[in-house]
This record gives C-alpha cells, structure tokens and sequence, in this order.
C-alpha cells in the first residue's frame, strides 16, 4: 500500500517551501492570515532567522504560525518551566507553536491522606 502524499490545500510540501509568506499567508485560515500579514515583532524576526540556519531551537514565542519552512526542524517550546522539545511535522503547518505544549499537567488524585477525610479516622495503625 503507498504511503499518501502530504498535501495542503492542494499544495505538496515542496510547492508550500517554495511559495513566499504572503502567498502561504493566503492559503491558512483567517485568523493564522492575520496574524503573518501583520509586522513580525523583534522576537519573531530573530526566531525566523534562526530557525532557517539550524535545527534545535529554543523559543518562548508560543504564538508564531508554523510555516512550511520549519517542517522537520526540532524546536524546543516553553510551557512555562521548562523547553519541550518538538518535532515539527507537515500536518503542523498552519497552527501555532503554543498548541503542541501544554502548559498544565494532567491532574492525577491519589488516595486520600491520613485525616482527609472521616472514614480515613478509623483506619487500623498496623
């Protein structure tokens, strides 16, 4: 069985590399267009820069669109405390950096503590 082609909006990802922002900025939805038609901030200008001479990068900039550039580089994205390192792959392209790290853990109840509770009063000491 072949393996699909990775298309968007019935661009390959070669097509997609090649075509400039504005004409990329024309092809994500309205939202994601806005936000790249506007003036980059110096953060996203120095990010762009790095992110086309190499490869691991760390960012705190959770909002910057995925573009077709960035397919296959590994970013490290802050959550908050930490640099979780992402893998960016082309079914990425258009949505934003910040959904791919979380920024609040799972919440994992336990059992209750000693005095947590009533019944917790009559536990055996053994």
């Amino acid at each position: 069985m072949a393996k699909k082609e990775f298309t968007y909006r019935g661009k390959t990802l070669e097509e997609l590399k090649s075509i400039s922002i504005n004409d990329f900025a024309e092809l994500v939805p309205a939202r994601q267009r806005r936000s790249l038609k506007r003036e980059a901030t110096d953060l996203q200008k120095v990010f762009i820069k790095k992110i086309i001479k190499g490869n691991n990068i760390k960012t705190e900039c959770r909002d910057i669109i995925i573009i077709p550039k960035m397919v296959g580089k590994n970013i490290r994205i802050h959550n908050g405390k930490e640099f979780i390192p992402v893998l960016i792959q082309p079914e990425m392209i258009g949505h934003r950096l910040g959904e791919f790290v979380f920024t609040r853990k799972r919440v994992m109840h336990h059992a209750p503590g000693v005095g947590a509770t009533r019944s917790s009063a009559s536990l055996s000491v053994r």
